[in-house]
């Protein structure tokens, strides 16, 4: 066991060195640096720019205001982790070795394995100095955690959540949290999404003589759903849940605003790249007060592959560089956000690697560029799995959050809608066009065959122990 992680955490290192010898920067190349936000949880429309009326959410509407908006930009997954995999790969969830929840709530939990070629890793190859700063969750072993898949630097917790002002995991308070370059660290009382945006901000002032590539991972609005008191009292007037998902969301605004307040100081926005998305829809669960969300006429939320769980809030903006305020259609996936940014920034992708997502410059520059990806697959560990070819979509082993009691076993066993007649997926079509379910099921069986056969994160676990 002990060779093997070895020799698959040394494959990486090895490709990177060989890169840089072949392909050194030149000082005169300098190339744009990569601001990656991924916010947690949030809802399919809740910000302004995407319709919302009772939050504030100026600094990311000016995201969007700067460059592109997307209408159609689909997570890889409905849940956390392999959402997260997808988008720091390229891969659908399967293919990079996590299909489902990471288990890396405490130290020695397995995630995504480490013999997989992360941006940060590709990047770092072409001579980007990169950081991770936020919510990892992708694995709890040295070989998997940050610092080990291509981060020079790292500032942030390991698990799913973590109570934001004493650093421990959310559902047992002895498990403490917080960690820089692999070390723990103690900063009790202070609140996680200002040291993370403390921290971030140090890194661009250090490194702004350079290319760097920053994963903000923000863990707002996931629960415990803890927004500052200055939002709380402006939203005071909400009702709950909406209240506190609200203080939140404007939460999160106030640190992306202060990411951009220090590029513009720095003098860096024209040559940098901002992307923004959610991991998937809002929640529904207990703890994040069963609800607060705002899906619109999506159904589901996250957990679910209807619309709800896996229609993302999404952006992309480059000053001078990329259209500003423009909007496209077109369906984008997560895993597409490796394929773009190495394009735009010029950073060869691994030969060794088969990514699923592709660039999604064509239609970033035309509204009228056909979609890269006709046809769309998911596949979840907990059996749900989906498949939508242009408006036909199929989803097996059907979950709905938002549905009030249990849903009829004819939804559940195989759901088929058509997104171009009824974007709410409110009835079941498939007992009238028999023919495309069999088409779309079929579709699915032969993708499956295609994916590697990996062992559960639970069934990782258990060996382990």
């Amino acid at each position: 066991m002990k060779l093997h992680i070895a020799v698959a955490g040394i494959l990486p290192i090895l490709w990177a060195a060989s890169l840089l010898a072949q392909a050194p920067q030149k000082p005169a190349e300098r190339r744009p640096n990569v601001l990656l936000i991924i916010t947690d949880d949030q809802g399919s429309l809740d910000l302004n720019c995407y319709g919302s009326k009772d939050l504030q959410t100026p600094n990311m509407d000016s995201i969007a205001t700067a460059g592109t908006r997307f209408t159609q930009f689909l997570a890889n997954s409905p849940i956390c982790s392999p959402s997260r995999a997808a988008i720091l790969t390229g891969k659908y969830p399967p293919n990079a070795g996590l299909p489902d929840e990471s288990a890396s709530s405490a130290r020695g939990g397995h995630g995504m394995p480490g013999e997989q070629v992360t941006i940060a890793e590709m990047f770092k190859a072409s001579g980007y100095t990169t950081g991770h700063f936020g919510k990892w969750h992708l694995g709890f072993v040295t070989e998997e955690e940050p610092n080990a898949q291509g981060f020079d630097e790292s500032l942030g917790f390991m698990s799913g959540c973590i109570d934001n002002y004493h650093h421990n995991f959310f559902y047992f308070k002895g498990w403490h949290d917080l960690w820089n370059n692999g070390k723990e660290i103690v900063r009790e009382g202070e609140y996680f999404p200002d040291i993370i945006t403390d921290g971030c901000t140090d890194f661009m002032a250090k490194n702004r003589e350079k290319p760097f590539l920053i994963y903000y991972a923000i863990n707002l609005p996931h629960y415990p759903v803890q927004g500052t008191a200055k939002w709380q009292e402006h939203y005071k007037d909400l009702p709950t849940p909406r209240r506190e998902y609200a203080a939140a969301i404007s939460t999160i605004d106030d640190h992306v605003g202060k990411l951009l307040a220090k590029l513009d100081e720095l003098g860096l926005r024209e040559n940098t790249i901002v992307c923004f998305m959610s991991d998937q829809g809002h929640s529904m669960e207990k703890d994040a007060n069963r609800g607060g969300g705002n899906a619109g006429p999506y159904r589901g939320a996250k957990f679910s592959l209807l619309e709800g769980g896996v229609r993302v809030p999404a952006m992309i903006s480059w000053k001078d560089h990329l259209p500003a305020g423009q909007v496209r259609n077109q369906v984008v996936l997560g895993c597409d956000w490796v394929p773009t940014l190495a394009e735009l920034c010029k950073v060869d992708l691994p030969k060794t690697e088969k990514l699923d997502g592709l660039s999604m410059m064509p239609v970033v520059k035309s509204a009228d560029a056909p979609t890269a990806h006709p046809i769309v697959y998911w596949q979840t560990e907990r059996s749900e799995w989906s498949v939508r070819d242009g408006a036909w979509k199929l989803i097996g082993n059907l979950v709905d959050p938002t549905f009030k009691g249990p849903l009829p076993k004819e939804d559940t066993k195989l759901f088929l809608s058509n997104l171009d007649q009824d974007i709410s997926e409110r009835k079941n079509l498939a007992a009238e066009h028999p023919e495309v379910v069999q088409r779309l099921q079929k579709m699915h069986d032969e993708w499956v065959k295609t994916l590697p056969a990996h062992a559960t994160v639970s069934e990782k676990n258990n060996k382990k122990k």
